[in-house]
């Protein structure tokens, strides 16, 4: 079966499909001519030709060699096509998940793609390294070796030809069959993996709720129905592999009663009977290993639907700027009439307010008032649907995406911190930069202390989202990073949540006497965090109801 979209996936892999292809194609001719030498040696035996014997044997042992040198060239080969499919594709989805940005990651399950992206494109290495040059083999050697036997038995070669085709043809009668049960179980197995992972990633969650046991007991569930439609598909498969099997055997049979009685009538000599049961199995061996290279790259049919889905989905925003300078210092930033709704009516509507620069603007309101879009819309996360958002007196979206995010600095929510050292993490922006200046920005962050204090400082190696560390030490280094970023723009959201009230002052503090000329904007429910905005300005239900400079 040739899959059109897989090809386009790929683009073009004509050479190394024809490379192996004629790797394949010589395999099988040295299987042949040991074939053909083996049946010349046994007639030569039991005829009596023994002088003959010895150089056949000689040849027959030349062949032996160069065959395993073929094999082992064609599996180096097999080996290099298949990594570099595999980085080809992987690396092809990533730019696009890339590009896609957060609103289209936010919108699904990170188990989910990270199983199309790692298990998915693994799954199609044997259909793109294997089956489909032994299609081309498939093609070729039958027919060639038929062909020649047509020279020796028209009626045997025609049986065995006859025989070679209902084991080609007979089993795709299944291909759709076992092209949806595949979709169907991978379907299964990516939901399976996407539950495992965020089990995994909740564990401490379940535990404090108690839900450890009722979540396991889901999860085996879904493993025994993932087990179901395993074995579905092998009973489907197995249906393949056994007609493939009979017209094998029963073809392989039938020709060699023919060939006897080819030479019991004197039509045929003695040797052919010979001839076709060892050339008969070399026929069918191309088939053969067609059948178990299908079997060994179908599954990865079943994932074209995630992979399709990720490289033909529509990106929040699109990247149609042509400004590629990012912002200067001392930048401001305006909101003029900006609306955009979620599917659900939840949103903000009719927002303006300006962030002069160098100010800090506060922005105060109920959780669900839209504060977080704002935010959002300001990375361009997502489009207004009315509205402008300018930088500059330009609107944003005439920045490229790269001069934007060189624009503004962020500090969510929700802090991610790499496994990596910590200065390997607070480098992440801008990994040229030096040493003080790391240091500087992790004393404005108010984490120099705390980070000296690590078994080995700045050097100590973090675990994925730094476990080890509290929920103010992590806020804090995410706030050290967009420091040491020096953007024209921060934007901070909800970014000292999870500082003490002590440690917030510190805070704010020193990114207004270190951060002068930068426009600060500050998302927060804690009026302690907003006691050095130039402006505060309070959202509800999504509309700004006041703005207006503290006292």
């Amino acid at each position: 079966m040739i899959h059109r979209r897989l090809l386009q996936l790929v683009g073009v892999v004509a050479g190394p499909v024809v490379l192996m292809a004629a790797l394949s194609t010589l395999v099988s001719a040295c299987h042949i001519a040991g074939a053909v030498l083996a049946a010349t040696v046994l007639a030569d035996l039991t005829g009596g030709n023994l002088t003959a014997v010895p150089p056949a044997i000689a040849v027959l042992v030349g062949v032996v060699v160069v065959r395993a040198v073929l094999l082992w060239s064609r599996e180096v080969t097999a080996a290099r096509f298949g990594i570099a499919i595999r980085t080809r594709l992987r690396g092809e989805l990533l730019r696009r998940i890339t590009q896609l940005g957060p609103g289209w990651t936010q919108g699904g399950r990170a188990g989910a793609i990270t199983h199309t992206v790692v298990d998915g494109v693994e799954a199609l290495d044997a259909y793109y390294s294997r089956y489909l040059p032994q299609l081309i083999v498939t093609c070729v050697v039958p027919i060639g070796v038929a062909g020649w036997l047509f020279t020796v038995s028209v009626p045997a070669a025609a049986v065995l030809t006859v025989a070679v085709l209902c084991a080609v043809v007979v089993p795709r009668f299944w291909d759709a069959r076992l092209l949806r049960t595949g979709q169907t179980r991978w379907s299964a197995y990516e939901k399976l993996a996407a539950d495992y992972l965020e089990a995994t990633h909740a564990i401490s969650v379940l535990r404090v709720f108690g839900a450890g046991r009722r979540i396991g007991e889901a999860l085996a569930e879904r493993g025994e129905h993932l087990h179901r439609r395993t074995m579905t598909q092998l009973r489907v498969s197995l249906v393949e592999a056994g007609a493939s099997a009979l017209a094998l055997h029963l073809g392989t049979a039938v020709t060699i009663v023919v060939a006897c009685a080819g030479v019991l009538g004197g039509v045929t000599p003695a040797g052919s009977v010979l001839l076709f049961l060892l050339c008969a199995r070399e026929c069918f061996r191309p088939v053969l290993d067609l059948s178990a290279y299908w079997h060994l790259g179908y599954q990865g049919l079943g994932a074209v639907k995630g992979i399709d889905e990720i490289l033909t989905a529509h990106p929040a925003v699109v990247d149609t700027g042509t400004r590629t300078e990012p912002a200067r210092a001392g930048v401001r930033l305006r909101l003029r009439n900006v609306d955009y709704r979620y599917p659900n009516g939840t949103g903000v509507t009719d927002v303006s307010f300006d962030c002069a620069p160098g100010s800090t603007t506060g922005i105060v309101g109920p959780s669900g008032a839209g504060k977080s879009t704002l935010a959002r819309l300001i990375v361009r996360h997502a489009d207004p649907q009315q509205g402008t958002i300018e930088l500059d007196g330009t609107p944003i979206t005439e920045y490229t995406l790269a001069a934007l995010r060189a624009s503004i600095g962020v500090v969510g929510q929700h802090t991610y911190l790499f496994h990596g050292t910590v200065e390997e993490n607070l480098r992440l922006a801008r990994p040229d930069a030096t040493f003080e200046e790391v240091r500087t920005a992790a004393f404005i962050a108010d984490a120099l202390e705390f980070i000296e204090a690590l078994p080995q400082g700045f050097a100590t190696v973090l675990t994925e989202n730094a476990v080890q560390l509290s929920g103010g030490q992590r806020q804090r280094l995410a706030i050290a990073r967009a420091v040491l970023a020096a953007t024209p723009v921060l934007l901070f959201d909800e970014a000292t949540s999870a500082l003490d009230v002590d440690t917030e002052q510190r805070v704010l503090t020193r990114l207004a006497e270190h951060c002068r000329g930068i426009t600060r904007i500050v998302i927060a429910h804690r009026e302690s965090a907003l006691r050095d905005a130039d402006v505060v300005v309070t959202i509800e239900s999504g509309r700004v109801v006041s703005s207006v400079t503290p006292l």
